[in-house]
C-alpha cells in the first residue's frame, strides 16, 4: 500500500511540473503574439489537455482500484524510459527557449530552430511525451492506462504533427531544412 501512495505522490509532482510548464508556455505565447505570431489549430490543445488529464486520473484509478502490484524490474525499465522522455522534453524546451509553447504557434519570417536537439530529430518534445505516457503508468503496473493512452496519444499526435508542420512550412524554410530528417528517430534519414 505504501508503494501506491509513493506512486500517487510521484504523479502529483509530475502534475505540478506540468502546471509550471503551462505557465512558461503562456509567458512564451505572449512574447510570440507580440512579435506578430499566430496560433494554428487551437482545438488540438483542448484534446491534448483532456487526454493528459484523463491519463493522470486513469493511472491513479488503475493502481488503487485494480490493486496493481509493484514489480521492481518493470518499474526500473519504466523509470529509464521516463528519464529518457524527460531528457528529450527538456532538451526541446531549452533549445526552443522563448519559442516553446504547448500551442501550435509560429511567427511569419522566423527561421525554424535547427540547433541543439533539433539537429538530430524534428520532434523531440513529442517523442519525450510518448515515452512518458507509456512509462509512468508502468512504474506501478498500470498497463491498461499505458496501452490505452499511448494509442490515443499516437492518434492525437498524428494530427497535431501534421498541423504543426503545415503551420511551420507556411511561414518559413521548414521543409527545406528538415526534408531529410526523420520526425522521431535520428539515426534513420528520409530519402
Amino acid at each position: 500500500m505504501v508503494k501506491r501512495w509513493i506512486f500517487a505522490g510521484f504523479l502529483i509532482l509530475l502534475a505540478v511540473q506540468r502546471c509550471f510548464e503551462l505557465r512558461l508556455s503562456r509567458r512564451n505565447e505572449r512574447l510570440i503574439y507580440f512579435k506578430g505570431g499566430r496560433e494554428s489549430e487551437p482545438t488540438q490543445l483542448q484534446w491534448m489537455k483532456l487526454l493528459h488529464t484523463g491519463w493522470f486520473i486513469s493511472a491513479l484509478v488503475e493502481v488503487f482500484v485494480l490493486h496493481r502490484p509493484f514489480i521492481p524490474r518493470l518499474a526500473f525499465g519504466a523509470a529509464l524510459l521516463f528519464a529518457a522522455g524527460q531528457t528529450l522534453r527538456y532538451a526541446a524546451i531549452r533549445t526552443l527557449g522563448q519559442r516553446w509553447t504547448i500551442n501550435i504557434m509560429s511567427v511569419p519570417g522566423e527561421k525554424p530552430v535547427h540547433q541543439g536537439i533539433y539537429r538530430f530529430i524534428r520532434h523531440p518534445n513529442y517523442l519525450g511525451v510518448v515515452l512518458e505516457l507509456l512509462a509512468v503508468p508502468l512504474l506501478h503496473s498500470a498497463y491498461l492506462t499505458s496501452f490505452i493512452f499511448s494509442i490515443a496519444n499516437g492518434l492525437l499526435l498524428r494530427a497535431r504533427i501534421r498541423a504543426e508542420e503545415t503551420a511551420l512550412q507556411t511561414d518559413s524554410e521548414y521543409q527545406e531544412i528538415f526534408e531529410t530528417q526523420r520526425r522521431f528517430f535520428p539515426l534513420l534519414k528520409s530519402k
